[in-house]
């Protein structure tokens, strides 16, 4: 067992349970970027499933977009793990910035991951696919839906999509960004370099410094409060 990883581990738990994210005997697909955040979801759930009573198994699995990141030491953490693992290349990359040359890429990159994830959980036995969104997360998307789009919006712990029969979980949603981040630091995992061209200052960085500044210097408790008005403002999937 990872040393620090026993908080992640309580509140994924919490999350699961309160959200009922996981069902009897499941096949957990965990979308692995090679970031930080999916590999301790990945461990997290490899923990996690050893004593549950619903007696889940989880999978890792990546898209390799095609920046020539070496995916390798992440199988043999998966390995390490007792987690079976499977990388599938794609074109992303030569479609997106050698063909479309597209200004705004992250948008065109998130949606083909999300079909190509979701298609992959199901080449490999698994209807529902885990991604490693935590609690900064939620909050710094809550502020750019405010800013950005003038309203209260955020993703939800649990999404069933129609189209494909697959249900997304998200069970790090009480997990502080700060935890994983100690998981990391004190244990050896192979978080991957970020490859991206289109990889720097986003306004996702932005919302991140306007909570952390608004916290530390006028709103002491801020990130609690917020928390509480997305579980209490009605945004759909957040009630329990």
């Amino acid at each position: 067992m990872l040393e620090y990883i026993n908080k992640v581990v309580s509140l994924t738990r919490k999350a699961i349970e309160e959200y009922d994210m996981i069902g009897e005997r499941e096949r957990v697909a965990v979308g692995v970027s090679g970031g930080k955040d999916s590999l301790v979801l990945l461990a997290a759930l490899a923990e996690l499933s050893r004593y549950h009573p619903k007696n889940f198994t989880v999978i890792g699995i990546s898209l390799d977009p095609g920046f020539g990141g070496d995916y390798e030491p992440i199988r043999r953490y998966a390995e390490s793990l007792g987690v079976e693992y499977y990388v599938k290349r794609t074109n992303f990359k030569e479609i997106i910035f050698d063909i479309r040359r597209e200004s705004n890429p992250c948008s065109l990159c998130a949606k083909m991951r999300r079909g190509a994830l979701n298609d992959m959980a199901i080449e490999h036995g698994s209807r529902t696919v885990a991604l490693g969104h935590h609690n900064d997360d939620v909050l710094e998307t809550l502020f750019l839906s405010l800013l950005y789009e003038g309203r209260i919006s955020c993703f939800a712990p649990v999404t069933y999509l129609d189209r494909t029969g697959i249900t997304q979980i998200r069970p790090m949603i009480y997990v502080r960004e700060r935890d994983i981040k100690g998981v990391v630091n004190h244990n050896d995992i192979p978080v991957m370099p970020k490859l991206c061209p289109a990889d720097g200052a986003t306004k996702r960085e932005q919302m991140k410094e306007i909570i952390r500044r608004l916290e530390k210097e006028t709103t002491p408790g801020l990130r609690k409060r917020l928390f509480h008005a997305v579980r209490s403002s009605g945004i759909e999937g957040w009630k329990i």
